[in-house]
């Protein structure tokens, strides 16, 4: 079993920027990546970011450049840089790990971006 806690979310004014993090524990041997998602509501479920345990990252389009997600091996933990945030990043952005026999899901933190 692996447990995932998101923090790290808020308000903030377009333009601004916040660093969502995500600690992971229990069976952290077993995570092959930890994926960083977001749902506005009236929205899908979007994938942000993700990285591999190799380090290896990916974004969605509307955020390269913007977001940069990195992991701290030492502390369990990944983050998700966000700059030159819009008011469409406003959504609950949550932490996934995925493991060999399935993902283990945070419970999510909001994201506010005002106008």
């Amino acid at each position: 079993q692996v447990q995932v806690v998101e923090s790290g979310g808020g308000l903030v004014q377009a333009g601004g920027s916040l660093r969502l993090s995500c600690a992971a524990s229990g069976s952290i041997f077993s995570i092959n990546a930890m994926h960083w998602y977001r749902q506005a509501p009236g929205n899908q479920r979007e994938l942000v970011a993700a990285i591999t345990s190799g380090g290896s990252t990916n974004y969605a389009d509307s955020v390269k450049g913007r977001f940069t997600i990195s992991s701290d091996n030492a502390k369990n933990t990944v983050y998700l840089q966000m700059n030159s945030l819009k008011p469409e990043d406003t959504a609950v952005y949550c932490c996934a790990a995925l493991g060999p026999y399935g993902n283990y899901w945070g419970q999510g933190t909001q994201v506010t971006v005002s106008s």
